[in-house]
């Protein structure tokens, strides 16, 4: 018997003790104590990791040796894992003949690990990750392949990986944003919120007689960010001033009621029943380096910054050029929406209306300004011009 033989067959003594000692495991935790309940879980997940991993490996060295190829990989795995009916048998079938696909007739060759199949197949293979998160990965890489900058598709594939092996491959897509601001190619971001932009929408109300109104809301990263900026200081809640009794509204009740005095205040407007000038409806706070405000315009960067600030800025400020790894995207701050990138372009047009409070960054993050709140136009001005 060779030396490669015989310690396969050693581990599949081991395996078999490992599926002995856990048959019937339920009967003696009563004799567990202290901590031992964790360390049992935290080994038994360890253990289900590399069974995972194992499988994924015997997978793919049947396809390999022929005796399950194509198609009939799926019915290969489904005969002789049982469990991976239930789910995951599709996904682990696809990789391994993915992976399988490199091999040429006298070698067996793994993915490039520079590839994003080769980032993923190392990480389902030490068990990282499961075959079917794998495979989610591999999806979002193919969406993300022509947006990003080819040299950082690796780095982006890794960070994918990541974040699925920690929150599951559900959160992948909060990502995408970020990716393409850091390591997009010039515009991509801007062409995303432009395509979002015709997928936005608000459904036309269901309205059930003598019960609520239901709307169905869907929004560009934006729309949402403006959202959020004008009901979000609306809807805190309120105790009452006079018996400090708390405010028992859900918070649901409290966003509605915020979303209908921001419409009602924003019909007294065009109504002109509204005569208070109380400035902007509507307050955005928003983080963005000077490089980033200023790529892909022509304009000197000092006097743009002076558009927004109104104050005079010498020519010295003028950034270094904006490298490939810088963000090109703003950050919003301050509302239920932190953490939307918007593109630079969008930050611009926003710059020009009311109720934006922009903090400029430098070249290596110090503060330059912050930009006023209150622009030159009125409420009042702002009305006269909707009658022109």
């Amino acid at each position: 018997m060779s030396t490669g033989t015989a310690e396969l067959e050693e581990r599949r003594a081991r395996l078999e003790a490992a599926r002995d000692a856990l048959t019937g495991l339920d009967e003696v935790l009563a004799g567990a104590c202290g901590n031992d309940l964790g360390a049992l879980m935290e080994l038994l997940d360890e253990v289900a990791a590399r069974a995972s991993a194992g499988r994924v490996v015997v997978a793919l060295e049947a396809v390999r040796r022929g005796e399950a190829a194509g198609s009939a990989t799926h019915a290969w795995i489904r005969q002789h894992a049982p469990s991976l009916r239930q789910s995951g048998a599709a996904a682990l079938a696809r990789l391994v003949v993915d992976v399988a696909a490199g091999d040429t007739p006298t070698h067996r060759r793994d993915p490039d690990p520079d590839t994003p199949l080769g980032v993923v197949w190392a990480a389902v293979r030490t068990g990282e990750i499961e075959a079917h998160t794998g495979c989610a990965v591999l999806r979002e890489t193919t969406r993300l392949a022509p947006l990003l900058q080819p040299a950082a598709l690796p780095t982006a594939t890794t960070g994918l990986v990541a974040l699925a092996a920690e929150h599951g491959p559900a959160v992948m897509r909060r990502l995408r944003p970020r990716l393409l601001a850091e390591h997009g190619r010039d515009g991509t971001l801007e062409d995303l919120h432009t395509h979002l932009a015709a997928a936005a929408r608000l459904s036309t109300p269901r309205i059930e007689s003598g019960d609520l109104t239901e709307y169905q809301l869907w929004m560009t990263p934006e729309q949402a960010a403006t959202l959020e900026a004008a009901i979000g200081p609306l809807s805190a809640p309120a105790p009452n001033e006079q018996t400090g009794e708390p405010d028992l509204r859900p918070a649901g009740q409290r966003r509605v009621e915020a979303l209908t005095t921001v419409c009602a205040t924003a019909t007294t407007l065009h109504t002109g029943t509204h005569d208070t000038d109380r400035g902007p409806d509507t307050t955005l706070h928003l983080t963005i380096p000077l490089t980033d405000l200023t790529s892909g315009t022509t304009r000197d960067p000092g006097e743009l910054l002076a558009d927004l600030t109104d104050q005079a800025v010498p020519s010295a400020t003028a950034p270094l050029p904006s490298s490939s790894t810088a963000r090109r995207a703003g950050t919003v701050l301050a509302t239920t929406a932190d953490g939307t990138l918007l593109p630079p372009e969008t930050v611009r047009r926003l710059g020009c209306d009311a109720g934006l409070l922009v903090h400029l960054l430098g070249a290596r993050g110090e503060p330059l300004t912050l930009t006023r709140i209150l622009r030159l136009y009125t409420r009042g001005q702002r009305r006269h011009l909707l009658l022109r």
